[in-house]
């Protein structure tokens, strides 16, 4: 893993590392992305509380409250699931759900928001949205920088067969074949 104290600043380090896991993941992302994302890093790095709320719940409403909070309250559980799918991947074992329950929540919120926001932040909600895997990909790569496993192989091979996640696919054992695991697992 590379040494990113050398960068003279929190945020030079967030993007030191967004753009190490781009490269090891082989994605580019636009700038837009990339900068949500740094900047998405830096404003969770202090906030271990995260991964205490319930998702559905607080997307079910967010989408029920018509007040001036619902799109910061949509931004929360688009960032929430984005940090959790990208690297807290083991949080989804532990709540019972797949690594794509995250994504696919996630993605719904960024495109409830995307139709809330004014056409110029609508465009980058939007393109969160659509970009979810990529950049769940990228935080995935993020983690591994540091040689740690990232994802079991029931989970890499479940997010794969769930999204099509480039950086599951590259976790999954050599000769694995897509679906097998699940299919030995239910034998047993």
């Amino acid at each position: 893993m590379k040494d990113f104290s050398r960068y003279p600043t929190a945020l030079a380090q967030w993007q030191g590392l967004i753009n190490e896991a781009s490269l090891s993941a082989h994605i580019r992302l636009n700038e837009d992305l990339e900068s949500y994302l740094v900047f998405l890093l830096m404003r969770f790095s202090t906030r271990p509380e995260i991964a205490e709320s319930v998702l559905a719940i607080d997307f079910l409403s967010a989408c029920s409250d018509k007040t001036w909070d619902q799109p910061g309250q949509l931004q929360q559980v688009g960032d929430k699931c984005l940090l959790l799918a990208g690297l807290f991947p083991g949080r989804a074992e532990r709540k019972h759900v797949r690594i794509s329950y995250f994504i696919h929540l996630g993605q719904s919120a960024y495109s409830s928001l995307s139709s809330l926001s004014k056409p110029s932040w609508a465009v980058l909600f939007n393109e969160l949205s659509n970009a979810f895997v990529p950049l769940t990909d990228v935080l995935l790569s993020a983690r591994s920088l540091n040689q740690a496993p990232t994802l079991t192989p029931l989970q890499a091979e479940e997010l794969y067969r769930d999204t099509q996640s480039s950086a599951a696919q590259r976790t999954l054992p050599k000769g694995c074949v897509i679906g097998a695991l699940h299919k030995s697992i239910r034998k047993t």
